[in-house]
């Protein structure tokens, strides 16, 4: 215990709350789940604290097999939290729209699939008066929900946060004559502090929105070996979908606002009565 608080200690918050420990769950998980109760004694808790025991009995101070095995325990959880960050950052780019090219004919027919699913806000919007008029509110409430959703254009990218992305940045061009990708790293070093960690902290939700995505596929695979895994999989993956959402909208009105008081400058102080 008095290892793992030094270790909080001197290891960033972020990196210990978001991946070392998730990364100590899975490895937990994986161990006990799928390599000791498996599919058939999925829900025998005897076991589980069974062999969880005497993994941690070391009679007369710890074995040469228990340090063996905490050293492999720690590796493999180390090593997942080092390597969520990558498969965290893969999905980022999905989620943006930058496919590589030999994903690119998937990504064609996802957007002309998500082309062919989308119709104006104002058209759903209609819809929805008159589901709501011919007494079927819950129809009424999911076109709601899904014009709240629906960009004013049609789709051009395989992804929703693709499309945002894309809004955000012709408005930015529109605005300020700037190209967001080729401008983003500079205007991290010329910026004030408030405008910096607030542009920071919305990438950091969206890197961490994507890590969570990350997570959630990791547990639904080891689903194959122990079920519940791939339950709480999908529970992680809906949150995870609907914070990288969230996520998506603030890094992008924060990007625009950035942008828009970099080109026109700070606003004005109110005047001193």
């Amino acid at each position: 215990m008095g290892l793992l608080v030094e270790l909080q200690k001197r290891i960033p918050d972020g990196w210990f709350l978001r991946r070392l420990l998730p990364a100590v769950l899975f490895v937990v998980v994986a161990t006990v789940g799928g390599g000791q109760l498996g599919q058939r004694h999925w829900d025998d808790l005897g076991l589980a604290r069974e062999r969880i025991a005497g993994a941690l009995r070391w009679s007369g101070g710890m074995s040469g097999d228990g340090v063996a095995s905490l050293v492999l325990v720690a590796v493999a959880a180390v090593g997942a939290a080092f390597a969520v960050p990558f498969a965290g950052g893969a999905i980022g780019a999905l989620a943006s729209g930058a496919w590589p090219w030999w994903l690119m004919p998937l990504g064609r027919r996802l957007t002309a699939w998500r082309v062919r699913r989308w119709a104006p806000p104002e058209e759903i919007g209609r819809q929805s008066v008159r589901e709501r008029a011919a007494g079927r509110q819950l129809r009424a409430d999911r076109l709601d929900a899904r014009r709240a959703r629906t960009g004013p254009a049609e789709p051009g990218s395989p992804t929703w946060s693709g499309d945002r992305f894309r809004t955000t940045e012709a408005h930015v061009r529109g605005e300020t004559g700037t190209e967001v990708a080729s401008e983003w790293t500079g205007l991290l070093l010329v910026l004030a502090d408030a405008p910096r960690a607030a542009l920071s902290e919305a990438r950091d939700a969206y890197d961490a929105a994507c890590e969570a995505l990350a997570w959630s596929i990791a547990f639904t695979v080891l689903g194959a070996w122990w079920w519940p895994a791939a339950l709480l999989g999908v529970v992680v993956g809906l949150a995870s979908w609907r914070s990288l959402r969230g996520a998506v909208g603030a890094l992008c009105r924060t990007t625009e606002a950035v942008f828009a008081m970099r080109h026109t400058g700070p606003p004005s102080p109110p005047p001193q009565p």
